[in-house]
This record gives structure tokens, C-alpha cells and sequence, in this order.
């Protein structure tokens, strides 16, 4: 079993920019797959980054070039920072991990981007 606890979300202005967390548990987190979700009202949860466990990584075409994600396999984390942030980037963040055919979620982070 596999817990995820996301951290770094709230409220944050057009143009600005925040860095959620997810520690994870587990002794082989260096063998997981981490990827952050979204979901905002009324749509599904969708893709927004993935890090595989040798540090490749994919992004959602909306978030490309301003959404970074990265891993520390010492503080088995993973973080997405997220820079020029947008209206429509409001949603649950959720972070997941993947390793041998299952699938885990943490409890999500709320990012609220308004003036």
C-alpha cells in the first residue's frame, strides 16, 4: 500500500506561480511512476505531468512550458511547480503513483487562481 499526501495549494493571482508537493511512502519509491491530475467543477480529472522512475517526463499541452515536474528519490517526493498560472488551471490537484500494475492517489490540493 501506498499513501500520498499533497501539500502546496491555495490561492494564488493570475501571472503567479506555486509549487505543490507529494510525499510518498514506501521504501521503492524510486521505482514508482509519479504523475499530478487535475479535476475542476463539473469535468473529468485529466493528465497534467507524469515522471517516470528514470526521470522522463510528459506534459498536458496546456500546462507545457509554464508546469514543471520533478522528483527527489531521498525525500521520496515528487513536486510540480507551476509558473504564469491561469484561471483554468483551478481545479484539485491529485497526485498518483503507479508501480506494478496499481494505482494510488493521494487526497488532492485545492489551486484557486483569481484576482
Amino acid at each position: 500500500q501506498v499513501q500520498l499526501v499533497e501539500s502546496g495549494g491555495g490561492l494564488v493571482q493570475p501571472g503567479g506561480s506555486l509549487r505543490l508537493s507529494c510525499a510518498a511512502s514506501g521504501r521503492v519509491f524510486s521505482l514508482y511512476s509519479m504523475a499530478w491530475y487535475r479535476q475542476a467543477p463539473g469535468k473529468q480529472r485529466e493528465l497534467v505531468a507524469r515522471i517516470t522512475w528514470s526521470g522522463s517526463t510528459n506534459y498536458a499541452d496546456s500546462v507545457k512550458g509554464r508546469f514543471t515536474i520533478s522528483r527527489d528519490n531521498a525525500k521520496n517526493t515528487v513536486y510540480l511547480q507551476m509558473n504564469s498560472l491561469k484561471p483554468e488551471d483551478t481545479a484539485v490537484y491529485y497526485c498518483n503513483a503507479a508501480f506494478e500494475g496499481n494505482g494510488y492517489w493521494g487526497q488532492g490540493t485545492q489551486v484557486t487562481v483569481s484576482s
